[in-house]
């Protein structure tokens, strides 16, 4: 990859809850560009592992902060805005929903699980814009995280897929809006990988098997090849793009089918 200098930028990171996450993944990049970062996590239980991950690095900014908290929210902004005179990169590694609505059948998901879903992991992003827009400067950026289950059924994914495609079109709206200011927003669909979250999945090792047997590098990818892609879609290198949901996937997402599958 092209050297990136961001020496001089901020950024903040959202959702970390360890080294598997994949936004500790764009965090590193964005620390080996030059970046100066702050985190943001879900409950003081994380708070310890955030603090072993940052240990040394210069100028650490830690925020506990529920994203469903307006005032929460407020509050690490303005925190934020006095600590720093600008803010260039935000990172949304951020979704939950309730385990019961990935267990059973997608028809029987509650009202609750629904709007927690939609809340947590597409609102937030909305949320999160929304009060970051006064720190964001000219040619700033925006990433979030996305899935494959947004578009195509992904069984036992159930609601978090309806969830993804409100958060892909989230950032679709965000990006016409922010462009004005010349501040890009976009998405990363990351394919089959080992993070906390994925693990949850029901049914995930069986999803790998078959995800590498179709996908046509025939793997899974890397915690990097996220890295990489993020570092790539906040940084100048990727001026030109905005509102898109962008695959580093080793190619699953263009399969129909694996010639295994149509055999005889």
């Amino acid at each position: 990859m092209v050297p990136i200098d961001l020496s001089g930028k901020k950024a903040l990171v959202m959702g970390v809850t360890n080294e598997h996450s994949l936004g500790w993944a764009i965090a590193e990049k964005l620390y080996a560009a030059g970046a100066e970062v702050a985190f943001s996590y879900q409950g003081e239980r994380l708070r310890e592992k955030l603090e072993k991950l940052t240990v040394g690095r210069p100028n650490q900014r830690l925020y506990q902060v529920d994203v469903t908290d307006e005032a929460a929210l407020k509050a690490m902004f303005a925190d934020l805005g006095q600590a720093w005179d600008g803010l260039d990169y935000l990172v949304h590694s951020i979704a939950f929903a309730p385990r019961a609505a990935m267990e059973g059948r997608f028809i029987d998901t509650t009202a609750a699980d629904w709007n927690t879903a939609l809340q947590v992991s597409a609102y937030s992003l909305v949320a999160v814009a929304r009060e970051a827009e006064p720190l964001l400067r000219e040619g700033g950026s925006l990433v979030t995280l996305t899935y494959y289950a947004s578009e195509k059924v992904v069984p036992r994914y159930n609601v978090m897929g309806i969830a993804k495609a409100a958060l892909e079109a989230s950032v679709r709206y965000l990006a016409y809006e922010l462009g004005k200011k010349n501040i890009r927003v976009n998405a990363i669909s990351a394919g089959a990988i080992r993070t906390v979250a994925a693990m949850s999945i029901p049914g995930f090792r069986k999803m790998v098997a078959k995800y590498n047997a179709t996908a046509p590098l025939g793997r899974m990818i890397t915690h990097e090849e996220v890295g990489n892609l993020g570092l790539y879609l906040l940084s100048p290198l990727s001026s030109g793009t905005t509102g898109q949901t962008v695959y580093v996937d080793a190619g699953y997402s263009i399969m129909g089918m694996s010639w295994d599958d149509v055999q005889e």
